[in-house]
């Protein structure tokens, strides 16, 4: 995602974008009949001038003056509304385009599979969802627009030009093609200078999105300095980066001022030896000195909004990247009633993370309602990939995954998520308060069912204890409160949304003696009548389950209560000695 390549100005990706302006093309063809409007108001300024110094100055006139220059400040005026509505109509078409793509793309986001994050930076994403889009929003209000504006500007007083004194004209327009072939070069060079731009803001952003996310690891890991050299070297490119596009700047917008001179002096050369012969008129002459200023101010804006439209052409292309990212799972399914039994089955599953690297290997098993399993195993032997799959967060390969008998292909994945609560050893908490973090904002969770929550788990008193109760905003991540604190939190939030099916990965790991008894026996009361699947490594917390499966390397080894597994004296007894000893 981070190499772009392509056209200079590719049609294709630019009729995708304008395709978002159809809801508000009422606005569009304002805009367009605006950006008219002002191209055939521009040759009228040096008419207008040129007419009053023929007929109101050399001849002198005080009254036709007056007439004319109120006239001319009638013009004025007029530009200046135009130009108001002009850049106010071409910016809010530009802010309403891209807060309709920022909301499609944050809803593609939230549709992909967990494993594209698994490869993406989210600080990456950030870039995509943010500036990147706030970059398309320049191709409306200073890029097509803009330079389709100043091209009819340039039509119109070059055919002026023409009209008036076609002699005149061709000096004036002497130095174009000297200026066309800098242009030439000047905008491939700037195109490829700023794909490096918005390559080196996504690599700023990830690299600071992660380490500061991480600040604790680098500080208790002593990393300051090897980091803060990390950063400067990708601070240092991000720099040149934008030096670069300026260097090219730099080049192009003198050679146009030095052109422009050269064109002004040259109708300055010319004209004198017409006027001074009778040829033409000192009006003629000052009117070409002012389409001289009209005709290169333009141009060199030209660029510089050619630039702009480069630039949100960058940016079009890395968030239309994004949208057409096919990595998620589809929801073909139709079932949905009030809730599901709980009954869970995996027939000869297995799934991959990556090409045909399984890291579950024909696992078969079963949970009845209301039962309890248990995943036991080595780090990587599989039981995390489990309760993934289970709530369709990654796609297996081979075999079935059946929910009361049903594929879980069939169901609704909002269904079927809804029925099913996770609790995580690391919990993530939003920067909000404690009651929209336990509720996710679902408005049928009262503050009260939250509050007896709190008290059957034990949270209700060092809640009661912080400043607004249960409207303490919590911070990012939850900082404010301790691991202990958010993992009470978390099972509270599983609570309220009354599950079918309970997750338990680790849950009880980052708890304390004191509340994990608390903790155990309100999960007594969570997983009653509930199909539960605890993930554990302290095998004292899984011994009242129904089934404990015993996994190594994504295959099973075992399978049976506590009792029978310890007299089988497999795998499981092993574990449960070396543990205990």
């Amino acid at each position: 995602m981070s190499q772009i390549t392509g056209k200079a100005l590719d049609m294709d990706l630019l009729s995708r974008v304008l395709k978002y302006v159809r809801p508000y093309r009422g606005r569009f063809i304002f805009t367009f009949m605006l950006t008219i409007a002002i191209a055939a108001l521009s040759p009228l300024r040096p008419i207008l001038i040129q007419y009053a110094f023929d007929h109101y100055i050399v001849t002198p006139n005080p009254d036709g003056l007056l007439l004319m220059t109120l006239l001319i400040i009638g013009v004025l005026l007029v530009e200046a509304v135009t130009y108001y509505f002009y850049t106010y109509s071409a910016n809010w078409l530009g802010q309403s385009v891209i807060k309709d793509i920022r909301t499609e793309i944050y809803n593609h986001i939230n549709q992909l599979k967990l494993q594209y994050f698994d490869k993406t930076a989210i600080g990456t994403l950030v870039t995509r969802v943010v500036s990147d889009i706030e970059t398309i929003a320049d191709i409306f209000s200073n890029g097509i627009l803009v330079i389709f504006g100043d091209i009819l500007k340039l039509v119109a007083v070059v055919t002026v030009m023409f009209y008036v004194d076609w002699q005149l004209a061709l000096i004036a327009l002497s130095t174009i093609p000297i200026l066309l072939v800098a242009t030439y070069i000047f905008k491939n060079g700037i195109r490829s200078s700023f794909q490096d731009v918005r390559t080196q803001v996504s690599r700023l952003n990830a690299f600071l999105q992660e380490h500061i996310t991480g600040m604790h690891i680098v500080q208790v890991f002593n990393r300051e300095q090897k980091e803060m050299e990390r950063f400067k070297v990708i601070n240092e490119k991000h720099r040149e980066a934008h030096i670069r596009s300026v260097w090219y700047f730099s080049i192009f917008l003198p050679v146009v001022e030095i052109l422009s001179a050269t064109s002004l002096g040259l109708i300055v050369w010319w004209g004198s030896r017409e006027v001074l012969q009778g040829e033409v008129t000192i009006g003629h002459l000052i009117a070409y000195i002012l389409y001289i200023h009209m005709l290169f101010r333009p141009i060199r804006e030209l660029a510089d909004k050619f630039n702009t439209l480069q630039m949100g052409m960058v940016s079009s292309e890395r968030v239309f990247r994004v949208l057409d990212t096919k990595d998620r799972i589809e929801d073909s399914g139709t079932i949905t009633r009030e809730s599901i039994d709980g009954d869970i089955e995996f027939k000869n599953v297995w799934f991959a993370y990556k090409d045909e690297e399984y890291v579950l290997k024909n696992v078969s098993f079963s949970v009845k309602r209301g039962e309890s399993l248990a995943l036991v195993g080595a780090t990587g032997s599989g039981k995390t990939s489990i309760i993934n799959l289970l709530s369709r967060f990654y796609e297996f390969e081979k075999g079935e995954i059946l929910v009361d008998g049903e594929s879980i292909r069939n169901y609704r994945k909002e269904f079927l998520r809804k029925n099913i609560a996770v609790v995580l050893q690391d919990v993530f908490l939003f920067s909000d308060t404690i009651y929209r973090n336990i509720t996710l904002g679902d408005d049928s969770i009262s503050i009260e069912t939250v509050i007896q929550a709190a008290k059957d788990f034990g949270a209700h008193d060092f809640i009661s204890q912080l400043p607004g109760q249960y409207e303490y905003n919590v911070m990012e991540r939850g900082a404010m409160l301790s691991v202990g604190q958010r993992q009470l939190i978390s099972f509270i939030r599983a609570y309220v949304h009354n599950p079918t099916v309970l997750v338990l990965d680790e849950a009880t790991s980052s708890i304390d003696t004191e509340s994990e008894d608390i903790i155990q026996k309100a999960l007594v009361k969570l997983m009653e009548g509930r199909t539960s699947i605890i993930i554990a490594h302290r095998l004292a917390t899984i011994q009242k389950a129904n089934k404990i499966l015993v996994l190594e390397k994504g295959k099973i080894l075992e399978i049976g209560t506590h009792q029978q597994l310890l007299e089988n004296e497999g795998h499981y007894r092993t574990l449960f000695e070396l543990q205990y000893n």
